[in-house]
């Protein structure tokens, strides 16, 4: 028999060695470029995805140009041939307010009733016996004269460059005309050439970024303690709801971390979607958990007196096979998804994979035995020992 809470010592190293290097990097980011990269879905700001004609271009040339109209931007080049513009949200500044020309009226009478004219018209002299007045009023006959055509003059007109600019939609293949991005087109071109293709252009800005960022954090705070408070409620016992929390945080630092190091090395950048993902892997983690905790509580009533190192070793063995099959058969439908999805839900797909093998591993190497060590503390703070408990009956030998 695999003596697995024996050995639990060990895969406490193999613990700290795999989410080590991940907490580090995540350390990293509030400090430093490296660590998580983060889309403008929390940061805010503006994701501006071009391609020049001319290939020879550089993400540093680009940036230069940005900073030349004094705006502060990342540009990095993708794998095919685009540069991805990170800036502020420029495409939500307000178009400035057109001047008025020389001559003409700032402002309109505040006098002048809405249906009446600003001034006369000298060469509106009525004909004698006209039943109907040059200027509009509410009594006026329901039957129209066919004779009096309206002044297209004087229909209200909406001037299109007093209108703020709209912020410019997700995955809009047009080039910007108008405002600061349509300026910013024309800079880029003049420096640097021809654009070819924009692949991309999305602005969030920074209220709707702090918004999801502080839902993100409370979605994962309130999945967090409820799973606590209910594990502590079926197992009547907070060793069962605070070590399977211990075993989710290893979950959650190892999926971190990992895309921690990948935004360092490779510039992946986590987005909304990250937060389904890792809600997700929470919850499979915590049922295989669940799934050994009940073995041992079922065994716990039908061995009584046996040591509990004892007890969760021979519940783990009994719930392995069904554990790692049932991993192994999610693992290889993502795995599917992984290589023939298509790059919109590659990180995704990589956020599951890693969190479920990582909570697989969690709940029989590391929740168990620190079940264990939580339990045997217990017992050597209250002056419990081996010798205290109640011997197993033996079989009698002739």
């Amino acid at each position: 028999m695999f003596d697995i809470i024996g050995k639990r010592k060990i895969f406490y190293l193999i613990s700290l060695a795999i989410t080590l290097p991940g907490l580090v990097f995540i350390l990293l980011t509030p400090f430093t470029d490296a660590g998580l990269q983060f889309t403008i879905d929390f940061t805010g700001g503006t994701r501006w995805e071009v391609r020049f004609e001319d290939e020879t271009v550089t993400p540093e040339q680009v940036e230069g140009v940005f900073a030349a109209n004094g705006l502060d931007a990342s540009v990095v080049r993708t794998g095919s041939g685009f540069m991805e513009i990170k800036t502020e949200p420029i495409g939500l500044q307000p178009a400035p307010v057109p001047t008025p020309e020389p001559g003409a009226s700032a402002s309109p009478d505040p006098s002048a009733s809405p249906g009446a004219s600003a001034s006369p018209d000298p060469s509106a002299t009525p004909e004698p016996g006209a039943s109907a007045s040059a200027s509009p009023a509410p009594s006026a006959s329901t039957s129209p004269d066919p004779s009096a055509s309206p002044d297209p003059s004087a229909s209200p007109s909406v001037d299109p460059s007093a209108s703020p600019s709209a912020p410019p939609a997700s995955g809009n293949t047009e080039l910007p005309t108008d405002g600061k991005l349509g300026e910013m087109v024309i800079a880029l071109q003049d420096a640097l050439g021809p654009i070819e293709t924009q692949a991309s252009l999305t602005t969030i800005g920074p209220v709707v970024s702090a918004d999801l960022t502080g839902q993100a954090l409370r979605l994962i705070a309130f999945g967090s303690l409820a799973i606590l408070l209910w594990i502590t409620y079926r197992f009547r016992d907070v060793k069962f709801g605070v070590t399977a929390l211990i075993a989710l945080l290893h979950d959650v630092i190892l999926v971190v971390g990992v895309f921690a190091i990948l935004g360092t090395f490779f510039r992946v950048e986590v987005d909304a979607l990250f937060v389904t993902g890792m809600l997700t892997v929470i919850g499979f983690s915590v049922h295989d958990t669940i799934v050994v905790f009940d073995r041992v509580r079922e065994n716990k009533a039908r061995h009584v007196g046996e040591p509990l190192e004892e007890i969760v070793n021979h519940s783990l063995l009994q719930t392995f096979g069904r554990s790692v099959m049932t991993s192994f058969t999610v693992f290889i439908t993502l795995l599917a998804l992984l290589l023939f999805g298509g790059a919109a839900i590659t990180n995704f797909i990589l956020i599951l994979l890693i969190g479920i093998t990582a909570g697989t591993y969690s709940s029989i190497f590391v929740a168990s035995p620190l079940l264990v060590d939580w339990h045997r503390w217990e017992d050597r703070r209250h002056g419990r020992t081996e010798a205290g408990r109640t011997p197993r009956p033996r079989r009698a030998t002739s």
